[in-house]
């Protein structure tokens, strides 16, 4: 996730917790002294630096010692940002921001932004990490030349593919599992040296792991695991025998990065939080499911991360959002998505509602994003450039709308990219620009002012919300 806040400066506690004010002396210790600093990679490997006044230096300087060590080429200097990462928070840091000093604040932010234990909070350690930057676009991503860049980010969208972090189908992650083969093994083996060099390296080296468990997904958790593993070595063997043996390793990347670019959450900052169950049965009973929320230049998507599927994708132009704290003791913050949806054969709005101490950011990293979005299309209408696939759902022809609905009907249902928007717990309404009508369930009152797209206005909440 982006560590940005309202306005351009990262604000933390005014009062430093007592764990921060300890730290302090070391900080100031640190800042004429060299020191090593250790800046981790996606594969877990590490540039080795050794740094004069750790304790101020920012981003952007170490940036430059990073890339003269890696030999990134200035063309690629805006393809990796620096984060900080934990199992229970990743920031992505901006060029201004200095590590050091937001490693001894590191507790003061974890207790804002998860709902980690004391203990855990405790324990918890972030590394920097130098990491692909979600403001990269795919366009650039696509005209990258160099080994060693494209090489950095294979190996992040390989990690994220095996992880299940990007959900996907069988077609993709069997061709995605054979270039890594062809990648990490050679092109043109033979099918018994091939089946021999994946099984010392296991299966789930090359296709997600809970493909390889049979859990989730496609495959029947009836079969014997040994039959499983066979069926998926096969699959392997079998894309991988139309790898074509001239491809150098560049092409190979490449090819690898082009086809992770058919997920539509490819490049996002993830960020947890929880959505509300559907009620069910005689009591009604619902509850809250946890979710994976990607969002990116491209748009917004709330990913099951347990069923491994998309639960909602919306583009920017689909979508109005805001952000909501807690009023009480005990209350969530929220982030809300409003977006055009259908109900009993009526067209309506609907709202989402997202429980996360982390909606703060998110709110914060979509509006920087339609920003970067909004300048990054003046410029290409200035420059006389046609962008349809960009234009304001309100904006859209007739005709071209329908064409757009048959599209999204006629893809398959099935596949995990797809919306299940008949899955969620949302709230419903009928906007007809004048007052809202009332759609089961009945409401006391409205609870939001929209306003059509481009502006991207927020959903204003009025007043208590029923769920729907």
């Amino acid at each position: 996730m982006y560590f940005t806040m309202e306005g351009d400066d990262c604000e933390f506690p005014s009062e430093p917790s007592e764990h921060s004010r300890s730290q302090r002396g070391s900080v100031a210790s640190s800042v004429t002294r060299a020191q090593d600093v250790l800046v981790y990679l996606v594969s877990d490997s590490a540039v080795h630096l050794c740094v004069e006044g750790v304790g101020c230096v920012c981003v952007q300087e170490l940036g430059r010692n990073v890339r003269e060590v890696l030999n990134i080429p200035d063309s690629a200097q805006d393809a990796f940002a620096f984060w900080l990462s934990s199992p229970l928070l990743e920031l992505q840091l901006k060029p201004k921001h200095q590590p050091y000093k937001l490693c001894r604040q590191w507790q003061d932010l974890l207790y804002r932004f998860t709902q980690a234990s004391t203990e855990d909070i405790s324990l918890d350690e972030p590394c920097l990490q130098y990491r692909r930057n979600v403001f990269y676009p795919r366009s650039k991503e696509l005209q990258v030349e160099d080994e060693g860049v494209l090489r950095l980010l294979y190996d992040e969208a390989k990690l994220n593919i095996l992880e299940g972090r990007y959900p996907c189908d069988p077609e993709h992650w069997v061709k995605l599992g054979a270039l890594t083969c062809a990648i990490e093994l050679g092109t043109g083996l033979e099918e018994q040296k091939l089946v021999t060099a994946v099984r010392e390296k296991k299966l789930s080296s090359f296709v997600p792991a809970h493909v390889v468990l049979g859990g989730g997904g496609f495959f029947s958790t009836l079969r014997s695991k040994a039959g499983r593993q066979a069926d998926l070595e096969q699959d392997l063997l079998r894309e991988y025998s139309t790898i074509s043996t001239t491809l150098d390793l560049p092409a190979l990347l490449r090819q690898y990065l082009t086809t992770c670019h058919a997920l539509p959450y490819y490049g996002c900052a993830f960020f947890m939080g929880e959505i509300d169950k559907p009620a069910q049965g005689i009591l009604h009973r619902g509850g809250r499911k946890v979710v994976s929320v990607g969002i990116s230049l491209e748009g917004v998507y709330v990913i099951d991360m347990k069923e491994k599927h998309v639960l909602l994708g919306l583009r920017f132009s689909e979508l109005s959002w805001d952000h909501s704290y807690p009023e009480t003791e005990g209350d969530s913050h929220i982030l809300w998505l409003e977006f055009d949806g259908e109900e009993a054969g009526v067209s309506v709005n609907k709202l989402l509602k997202i429980y996360s101490k982390q909606a703060e950011l998110m709110s914060g990293l979509i509006e920087f994003c339609v920003e970067l979005r909004a300048v990054g299309e003046a410029s290409a209408s200035a420059d006389g450039e046609a962008s349809p696939s960009h234009t304001p759902a309100g904006q859209v022809g007739g005709d071209e709308r329908v064409r757009e609905q048959r599209r999204r009907k006629l893809r398959r249902q099935n596949s995990v990219v797809c919306s299940r928007v008949h899955t969620l717990s949302t709230i419903s309404y009928v906007d007809d620009g004048k007052e809202i009508k009332r759609l089961k369930p009945k409401r006391a009152a409205s609870f939001f002012t929209r306003q059509a797209p481009p502006t991207y206005s927020t959903v204003q909440v009025t007043d208590g919300l029923e769920q729907g």
